[in-house]
């Protein structure tokens, strides 16, 4: 039949309406598209890798000369030496000794010095408290003496500063039962803590924290910044520190002869932290030669501004020699498909390199295994979002900061490697502390979302937010997708339905409504026969009715309603409630035929 002039053309969807509707019908090739570009841009991403480079110039690293001298090795050395008598004695009392000591060589200093008293929080995961706050009672009420700690805290306020800004640096150390590698890691710290007591360029404050680490590394930082960043106006930490015998020993301890300096009572508090180290000595030894491991992964992904990596690793290997490692997932070196692609890669490089010597693609093999694991870790560690170091607590209130673990070439019993290996850790310390003492704001210049590949090299989230659209992508498409069959097959199944039988609009009303009878003997059971709870199913219009109904809704049938005088007739009858125009709730009862050809009425005036 010929089109009238009357019709009007059918306009074309927009080109993004067809985009997406050829993307929905072809969803399944576009899914296999997707991810496997996502897989390569994946593996693509050690070739993608970047230098990394300083972004803030206030920084300057290794501008000056370290100023760490034999006569800090040496007091480091006596430290060592007074703290490693006391393995011998009981481990209540050489933690208490021990404290002793390091207060007492960092009062010789002029360090503010006090002590941090918490008690240990099990962690207590519930899936369904996930959401609700922590209940700050449970923690009063079921603390134990027996699962508490002491930090030592001590401050050097800086000559030329404010008191607005300050530096931390973290020791863990465990009271009464350090090993060797725990003592290298005081000596270091307090090499450092020397030399910043007697300078007169510092700008910033410096903490030293050394937390008391017989439960865990993570637990006394949190604790410690949790009261820094959320001061306790309560009498709740005398009451606990008057019911525990452990910490009743400080005052005995106060009153020592080898405390005779000043030591806080309450909680000492410097400025805002601008950066925080950890550094720690692993309890292992290296081969070949010393080795600074980096750990910068915090809670829920977060990572420090790599500004502050940037500096370590540039001081370490430029400065101190030492060679930096960062985590990698060990099976992946190992792994000989990794190694057969990045020769795959190797080649291709050196093909791109000799068609055009400005095409710098492609690394070697040994460098693209070594820079997957450490991307598979990287990832790995940011995905599970679990701290790797107690630099994660301070990532929780905005402080950057990272983990420093040093692992010696050889034995520390070597007189001379030993004092070797503490020149070069409080060097290293030392010009950290200077570069972040430069700054005039907080770390913001350079990248907060990045991957690491080595401690020289990172993926920008610019290019790896590539390779996870593209495994992201299909998700929308096929949901789209299903969505798109499921309308489909309901319009088929009605089109099938109307083909084979068409019963007459009501009889498919009436059917509908078989569940009617499910509702109306919950609704008996439940409400004992009470009738004033309407269910509102349909309205009848007022016209129908009598003129004073406003609006009608038809309730259930008629079996468990108060007597009335219509209902032995045997008709079904259904209660009406109404509104009249006046206002008044109002029942009624009326009788529907079959197939509603007729409406009978029996007005009532019973109020609801």
């Amino acid at each position: 039949m010929p089109k009238t002039e009357t019709e009007t053309p059918k306009m074309k969807p927009r080109p993004i309406v067809r985009l997406g509707i050829f993307l929905i019908s072809h969803s399944l090739l576009v899914c296999v598209v997707c991810c496997t570009a996502g897989v390569l841009a994946l593996l693509l991403l050690p070739l993608l890798a970047k230098n990394t480079y300083i972004s803030e110039n206030a920084l300057m690293p290794g501008s000056a000369s370290s100023m760490v001298s034999n006569r800090d090795i040496s007091e480091a050395n006596r430290l060592a030496s007074d703290l490693s008598g006391l393995n011998f004695e009981p481990q209540d009392a050489a933690a208490l000794e021990s404290r002793g000591i390091l207060t007492k060589y960092m009062s010789d200093l002029g360090a503010e010095v006090s002590y941090h008293k918490f008690h240990h929080k099990p962690n207590q995961f519930h899936p369904l408290h996930f959401f609700s706050s922590p209940d700050s009672t449970s923690s009063v009420d079921n603390f134990s003496c027996s699962a508490q700690g002491i930090n030592t805290v001590g401050i050097i306020r800086a000559p030329r500063g404010d008191g607005k800004e300050a530096i931390v640096l973290v020791t863990p150390y465990k009271f009464g039962k350090s090993g060797t590698a725990e003592t290298l890691s005081l000596s270091i710290a307090y090499t450092v803590f020397s030399l910043l007591s007697r300078v007169t360029w510092l700008a910033k404050d410096i903490i030293w924290l050394v937390a008391d680490s017989q439960y865990g590394e993570y637990a006394p930082v949190e604790a410690w910044l949790r009261d820094y960043h959320t001061p306790v106006f309560t009498g709740l930490g005398a009451l606990n520190a008057d019911t525990c015998i452990k910490i009743d020993d400080l005052y005995a301890l106060e009153q020592k002869p080898i405390a005779q300096t000043k030591i806080s009572d309450g909680f000492r508090r410097a400025g805002t932290m601008a950066a925080a180290l950890i550094f720690k000595v692993a309890d292992r030894n290296e081969l070949l030669e010393d080795t600074l491991n980096i750990y910068a992964e915090a809670s829920n992904g977060q990572m420090p501004n790599l500004d502050l990596i940037n500096i370590v690793n540039y001081l370490a290997v430029h400065r101190q020699g030492l060679r930096v490692k960062v985590e990698k997932v060990l099976s992946l070196l190992d792994s000989r498909w990794l190694e057969i692609l990045g020769e795959i890669f190797e080649v291709l490089g050196k093909v791109a390199r000799s068609l055009n010597p400005g095409w710098k693609f492609g690394i070697s093999a040994a460098d693209y295994v070594e820079g997957s694991a450490t991307l598979a870790s990287s990832l790995y560690n940011q995905a599970l979002g679990i701290p790797t170091g107690p630099h994660g607590a301070f990532r929780d209130f905005q402080v950057d900061a990272i983990t420093l673990e040093i692992s010696p070439k050889v034995s520390s019993h070597n007189k001379a490697r030993h004092n070797e290996f503490l020149l070069r850790g409080g060097r290293l310390v030392e010009g950290v502390v200077r570069s972040i003492n430069n700054l005039l704001e907080k770390f913001h210049q350079s990248f907060f979302l990045y991957i690491l590949t080595s401690p020289s090299k990172f993926v920008s989230v610019g290019v790896y937010m590539i390779a996870f659209a593209l495994l992201v992508a299909p998700l929308p498409l096929v949901a789209a997708s299903l969505y798109a069959d499921a309308n489909q097959l309901d319009l088929g199944v009605k089109n099938t339905k109307s083909t084979t039988s068409a019963p007459n609009e009501l009889d498919i009303t009436f059917r509908s409504w078989k569940w009617l009878h499910a509702a109306k003997e919950a609704f008996s059971r439940s409400c004992m026969g009470r009738s004033c709870f309407t269910a509102s199913i349909f309205h009848l219009s007022n016209t129908k009715l009598q003129p004073n109904v406003q609006l009608c809704n038809l309730g259930f049938p008629f079996n468990a309603w108060p007597p009335h005088p219509v209902l032995d007739s045997g008709l079904s009858i259904y209660p009406c409630f109404y509104i009249s125009t006046r206002g008044e709730r109002r029942v009624g009862y009326f009788e529907i035929s079959d197939h509603l050809s007729s409406l009978h009425w029996f007005a009532s005036h019973v109020s609801c």
